[in-house]
């Protein structure tokens, strides 16, 4: 027996086939979530998912556990028949943020709908940050030069 919006899923209904079997569909909140990191990643000017922190201790889980969550910087609320989404992103330099906010809500509404036949009815977005390629080349840099030698200039 399937909770409405608790963490094993939500019941969506009863079906029927042709043949005249009913039963319910549960679609666990993870999926929700899963289905929604992957539109988001995949969408043009989107660097990351997550915030610094959730990052950072997903890498540590994707190293120990050998797989990867497509559902990290996510959090969804499911109901029966609807579904809201928050999302925290890292976009990259030069992107129009609010023309990738607008993809992403198409992306993730168009994912969900599809996938589970549930309404979206808000994506609400946090960008955290912006990527500027180089930077993390720089940090590299600095981290191999000499001991007690602070390099300014190249």
């Amino acid at each position: 027996m399937a909770t409405n919006g608790s963490e094993n899923g939500t019941a969506l209904g009863s079906n029927e086939s042709s043949s005249g079997t009913k039963g319910t569909t549960v679609i666990a909140d993870t999926v929700v979530s899963t289905i929604a990191g992957i539109a988001v990643r995949e969408t043009d000017g989107v660097h990351a998912v997550g915030g610094g922190a959730s990052r950072a201790v997903g890498a540590m889980r994707d190293k120990v556990s050998r797989s990867n969550d497509p559902g990290r910087g996510v959090k969804v609320e499911v109901g029966e028949k609807q579904a809201a989404v928050d999302v925290d992103i890292v976009v990259e330099y030069g992107t129009l943020i609010l023309d990738t906010a607008k993809k992403i809500r198409v992306h993730v509404t168009d994912a969900l709908e599809t996938m589970t036949g549930l309404e979206v009815v808000e994506i609400n977005i946090k960008v955290l940050d912006v990527y500027v390629p180089g930077d993390d080349d720089s940090e590299d840099d600095e981290e191999k030069g000499s001991p007690g030698k602070s390099r300014r200039v190249q």
